[in-house]
């Protein structure tokens, strides 16, 4: 009878304390405080550029794929990155355009407009989500007419146009039906924008333009380098912003986005990312 007594007033003593401390356990873990990713190291805004010198082209800095400390959230409504035009980011022909999503469900949303490259009457380098019926659009306004990523999942969407063709990849991989004919020289003869030029809800990192079409190889590649991957074949780089606590180009072309509206740059934002 004593033991059992004291078994129950061992529990009633310390049992709302085992509680609390399962709870916060339990907020912790959804938080993301014990993933593998939460632990890899965080890499500070700027940690990795692209260096210009004497025509030289090189990386430096922290560039073996570290999570960033942050990722650019857009809070819809005037919320973008505005990129004033520069003779770098010029006339193409072929194009690259890379970048990692998440995606939030907004109900009211028709069309985003998540990257503009380009004047306002050209529709150049522009991806599109119609939430209302769960289709990616694409160069230039194309309907591809696939499930895209999950909103609340981080996901690497790449567009290309090779001069004759364009095609759009996910996680890495050539979408079915989306290759199409897009033979459109690009002109950015105005601002261009991260964020839309229109209601964008959600977050973006690590956005990169080339003015090459990238290989299936080299999507795949930069795929599987993470969210924090560094670009590869710099010396077509034509901007590189990693939204990792600023708007700016690490491309070393100076083309540095300028912040607008209500976008927040997220620290705990790696509670959802599973690496490649």
């Amino acid at each position: 009878m004593y033991k059992s007594q004291s078994a129950m007033e061992y529990l009633m003593t310390y049992g709302w304390a085992i509680l609390i401390i399962a709870v916060v356990l339990g907020v912790l873990f959804q938080l993301g405080v014990f993933s593998g990713s939460a632990l890899t190291p965080k890499a500070a805004p700027g940690a990795c550029q692209v260096v210009r010198l004497g025509g030289q082209m090189s990386l430096e800095g922290e560039c073996q794929g570290q999570l960033p400390q942050y990722v650019g959230q857009f809070e819809g409504g005037s919320a973008l990155i505005n990129i004033p035009y520069s003779s770098s980011l010029g006339s193409v022909n072929t194009l690259t355009v890379a970048f990692w999503i998440n995606q939030n469900a907004v109900s009211n949303i028709n069309y985003e407009n998540i990257l503009y490259f380009g004047g306002a009457s050209v529709l150049s380098a522009q991806a599109k989500f119609d939430s209302s019926n769960n289709e990616w659009m694409g160069f230039p306004g194309q309907v591809l007419g696939f499930t895209p990523i999950k909103p609340g999942e981080w996901g690497f969407m790449t567009g290309t146009d090779n001069g004759v063709y364009c095609s759009v990849f996910e996680n890495g991989t050539l979408l079915p039906s989306t290759v199409f004919p897009c033979s459109t020289a690009y002109y950015t003869s105005g601002t261009s924008y991260i964020g839309g030029t229109s209601v964008f809800y959600g977050e973006l990192s690590n956005v990169q333009l080339y003015n090459s079409s990238l290989s299936l190889n080299e999507i795949r590649a930069l795929y599987l380098e993470g969210i924090g991957g560094a670009p590869i074949k710099i010396q077509n780089l034509v901007g590189w912003w990693p939204l990792n606590g600023n708007g700016n180009d690490y491309s070393g072309n100076n083309n540095n986005g300028q912040i607008a509206g209500n976008v927040l740059f997220n620290g705990t934002w790696q509670s959802g990312y599973t690496p490649p």
